[in-house]
C-alpha cells in the first residue's frame, strides 16, 4: 500500500495533538515529509519530534511537492481561508484545524478589531468567505477534513449510536468547554483569532451539539437545522486587580473571555453552549443529552478514570496529569490516553481512511460550515441584544 504523504503548517499545540494521533493510525501506512512553521525554535525540534523529512518556512514548499498528498493546517486562524483555498486548487487533501475562517480586519483595521468593527458587519463578511470556501470544496476532488475532534470522542459517538438506534428526540443539550485561559501568545486579540474564548473553546462543544443533531435527524428521516441564535459574550477578567487576576491565564485585549449560547432548532428543541476562560482546576468538556426516553451525559473532561492524591511532586516533572493544570498536588483526576478520550486518535484515522478508499469524512465541511455561523451569528445576537433567526422555518 502506497503510504500517503503529509505536510504540517505550524508546529505548536494542535501540531502536537494531530501528530500524537497520527502516529496511532493503523492499517495505512503515512510518510511525514515536510513541516513548515515561522520560528526556528519552534520549527526544527518538531521536525526532530515527530520525524519530518524536511523543516521549511515556505507553505508553497508543501504546495509545490507532487509527493504531498495532504497538508494538515494547524496555524493561528487567520491564515486558515487562504491555506485552504490555496490547498485545494493545489489538487491536494487539507485538514483543516478550527475554526475554518472568521473575520480578522482588513487593511487597517487589524489594531483592536474586535472593539472597533461591529459584528454585524463581521457576519457579513464571514457569510462571503463561507460561499467563497464552498465553492472551492464543491468543486475540487480532494477531501476537505475538519479538525473537530468532539465528535470523534468516544463517549459523543456512543450517544449518537444510542440516539440512532432508539430513534430518541434530544428536547436539550448542553454543552461547555471551559479553562483557565489560553497559552497562545495570540489568544486575546481578536485579528489573530477571529474571536475569543466561545470561538476557541466553545465551537467544540458547538459542534458536537450540531452533529448530534444531524444523526437523530438522519435516523428519524427528517430535516432538523438551528433556526435561531441567542448569544451573550462578556470580557470579565479586565476586572481583576493583578493579585485577582494570578491564577487565570486570559489577556483578553479586544475578544471576549466567556461565552454563552442558547441555539433554537426548527424542530422546537434547545442547546446551550457555555466557554469561559475563568475555570481553575484544569479544562472542562462534556455534552449532555435530555431526549424524550433517555438521559445521556458525555464527559471527556475531567472524568472519573483515576483520581490521584499528592503531598508534593517530587519525580512528577515530567508526568503529564491534566491540561491547564497548574499543580499537582492534592486531589485530581489525570487524563488518561488523553488523544483517544477527547477523539483525536479516531479522528485522523477517519481522515486517512477517507483518503485511502475515497470516502468522505465523518467530519467534513458542512460541519466547519455550520460551526463558524453559529459562532458569528451568536456574535452578533449578542451586540444587537436580541434572538437571531438565521434559518427561516
Amino acid at each position: 500500500m502506497k503510504p500517503i504523504v503529509i505536510g504540517m503548517v505550524g508546529a505548536g499545540r494542535a501540531t502536537e495533538l494531530h501528530m500524537n494521533a497520527l502516529k496511532r493510525v493503523s492499517g495505512i501506512p503515512l510518510r511525514f515529509k515536510t513541516i513548515i512553521a515561522r520560528r526556528e525554535e519552534q520549527l526544527l525540534p518538531a521536525k526532530d519530534r515527530y520525524g519530518f523529512e524536511i523543516a521549511s518556512y515556505n507553505f508553497d514548499d508543501l504546495l509545490m511537492d507532487p509527493e504531498i498528498d495532504v497538508i494538515d493546517i494547524c496555524t493561528p486562524p487567520y491564515v486558515h481561508e487562504e491555506m485552504v483555498l490555496k490547498t485545494m486548487q493545489a489538487g491536494k487533501h487539507v485538514i483543516c484545524e478550527k475554526p475554518l475562517t472568521g473575520y480578522f480586519g482588513e487593511l487597517g483595521e487589524e489594531e483592536s478589531v474586535g472593539n472597533r468593527v461591529s459584528k454585524a458587519v463581521m457576519y457579513e463578511k464571514l457569510l462571503k468567505s463561507l460561499e467563497k470556501l464552498k465553492n472551492t470544496v464543491d468543486t475540487s476532488e480532494k477531501k476537505f477534513m475538519y479538525a473537530e475532534n468532539f465528535v470523534y470522542a468516544p463517549s459523543v459517538v456512543k450517544a449518537a449510536e444510542i440516539i440512532s438506534a432508539k430513534k430518541s428526540k434530544i428536547l436539550y443539550m448542553k454543552g461547555e468547554e471551559s479553562l483557565k485561559g489560553s497559552s497562545s501568545p495570540v489568544a486575546g486579540e481578536w485579528s489573530k483569532t477571529g474571536g475569543g474564548s466561545f470561538l476557541r473553546v466553545g465551537s467544540h462543544p458547538l459542534s458536537a451539539v450540531l452533529w448530534l443533531k444531524e444523526q437523530e435527524a438522519r435516523a428519524r428521516g427528517v430535516e432538523i437545522s438551528v433556526e435561531s441564535v441567542l448569544g451573550d459574550m462578556a470580557r470579565v477578567t479586565p476586572t481583576l486587580s493583578d493579585y485577582e487576576h494570578r491564577h487565570i491565564m486570559a489577556r483578553p485585549n479586544d475578544v471576549e473571555d466567556m461565552g454563552t449560547v442558547i441555539l433554537t432548532f426548527s424542530d422546537g428543541s434547545r442547546a446551550v453552549i457555555i466557554a469561559t476562560d475563568v475555570c481553575l482546576g484544569g479544562s472542562k468538556n462534556y455534552v449532555e443529552l435530555y431526549c424524550n426516553d433517555a438521559n445521556i451525559n458525555c464527559v471527556l473532561t475531567m472524568n472519573d478514570m483515576m483520581t490521584t492524591y499528592f503531598l508534593d511532586e517530587n519525580g512528577l516533572e515530567d508526568v503529564y496529569l491534566s491540561e491547564m493544570l497548574p499543580s499537582k498536588l492534592g486531589w485530581n483526576k489525570p487524563f488518561i490516553a488523553d488523544e483517544v478520550i477527547r477523539g483525536y486518535t479516531d479522528q485522523m484515522q477517519d481522515f486517512m481512511e477517507a483518503i485511502q478508499y475515497d470516502r468522505e469524512p465523518k467530519s467534513g465541511f458542512k460541519l466547519a460550515y455550520d460551526t463558524i455561523k453559529v459562532t458569528y451569528a451568536a456574535y452578533k445576537s449578542a451586540e444587537i441584544g436580541e434572538r437571531l433567526v438565521i434559518n427561516e422555518k
